[in-house]
């Protein structure tokens, strides 16, 4: 076999070996059989739209699930065949768009294993991972990543940026079984890094020694009160503030009704504050003493941060003070070739609804315009009657004069 059979041969073998796990567009009115929606909140579970929005590319095959009731919880989510990621790459991806220029509200994904209670889905629900973005005000508006390890949620150290416009942008999570991880939004990288530095999951690798003390004699002060610097004769004696010499009692001022005037007082210049001797280096001064450092006894190496045993449900579980948000072209694959293809089509998307949009706005503006002629005129007609019906009136005036 030549080297070009080879390499093709193993280009075929690895395309029939990545697996798509999940696959949701909502193209077709069916999702709602494959998604369920929590009774957990009640009244408070806000209802679900399906719709391309009001700027799409294509009006059927654009649409996505949207939340429509502000100030609510939205919680649903879906099934798939339960699978480990361990040994493989796990690719998340999915289209957010936040039509309601968005002020507080979520719009993230939690991956679950398995056996969830899809009927009562709510926050205390355990997931493996949360992706996606997060914002309120300007204080927040960041993409979380989350990672479940241990009975705890572990968060990213440093913030990830979100977008927030109304337009639709795609938000992509990578993660390799060398617990390397990348992050990317519209198929740019906006974060690459490594689940043993970029969280807290694992122990510190070295802990202060608790057996080390510092030193009863150990000099820390850097500097110390200069013993031959002596305060001046007669420092003390110089006040604060002193009688303004600029200041004259008001001509009006009576002593016996305002009682005897007295100069208001000024900061006095000669004042230097409180003394202190100056400071000179310390010649017993040791350096910053530093705890010694042992090896953590608790620290125990694990190279499997990234794998799960069991992924088995996606769900979406927010609040949002302001809906109208839109998700879609939700996937869960091992192959980032699959999330590349869709990122592909997502750009003839983009660029449909960016089109759609700039149409309405020149629509819009030709409106706007035309409402300001139309009120314009308006106002000159006004304006002409009312000088008309002025010229009658001094007409009638002059009139009832010669008469």
């Amino acid at each position: 076999m030549n080297k070009f059979a080879l390499l093709l041969l193993l280009g075929f073998v690895a395309l029939s070996a990545a697996k798509v796990y999940f696959s949701e567009d909502f193209a077709d009115a069916g999702w709602e059989q494959r998604w369920v929606v929590s009774k957990n909140k009640g009244a408070d579970e806000g209802k679900w739209g399906w719709t391309a929005g009001k700027h799409f590319n294509d009006a059927e095959k654009d649409k996505g699930i949207q939340t429509t009731e502000d100030a609510r919880f939205y919680q649903i989510s879906a099934e798939f065949p339960e699978f480990s990621n361990k040994g493989k790459d796990l690719v998340v991806q999915y289209r957010i768009k936040h039509e309601q220029n968005i002020d507080c509200g979520g719009g993230y994904l939690k991956l679950m294993p398995k056996g969830i209670d899809r009927e009562n889905f709510n926050g205390d629900d355990v997931y493996n991972i949360m992706f996606g973005p997060d914002i309120c005000g300007s204080g927040t508006k960041k993409t979380h990543l989350i990672f479940h390890h241990g009975d705890k949620n572990h968060l990213v150290k440093n913030e990830i940026k979100c977008e927030s416009d109304e337009f639709s942008h795609l938000y992509t999570l990578i993660v390799h079984p060398d617990n390397t991880y990348e992050v990317r939004i519209d198929n740019a990288e906006v974060r690459k890094g490594n689940l043993k530095t970029d969280f807290e999951i694992l122990p510190p690798k070295e802990i202060a020694d608790p057996e080390a003390k510092k030193p009863s004699d150990w000099v820390d002060d850097a500097e110390i009160a200069d013993p031959e610097d002596k305060k001046p004769e007669g420092y003390d004696d110089i006040p604060a503030e002193i009688p303004d010499p600029d200041a004259q009692k008001p001509d009006d001022w009576d002593d016996e009704l305002d009682g005897e005037w007295e100069s208001p007082l000024i900061d006095n210049p000669k004042y230097q504050g409180p003394w202190s001797a100056k400071r000179i280096p310390n010649p017993a001064y040791k350096g910053a003493w530093v705890h010694p450092v042992i090896p953590n006894p608790d620290y125990v190496e694990d190279d499997n941060l990234y794998a799960y045993d069991s992924f088995g449900a996606v769900g979406i579980e927010i609040w949002q003070v302001k809906a109208g948000t839109i998700f879609d072209d939700i996937l869960i694959a091992d192959s980032v070739a699959d999330a590349e293809a869709k990122a592909a089509d997502f750009k003839t998307l983009k660029d449909g609804e960016k089109a759609s949009f700039d149409k309405v706005e020149k629509e819009n503006e030709a409106k706007r315009a035309k409402e300001e002629e139309e009120r314009k005129k308006k106002e000159e007609e006004e304006k002409e009657k009312e000088e008309e019906t002025e010229t009658e009136e001094e007409a009638e005036e002059e009139l009832k004069e010669e008469l």
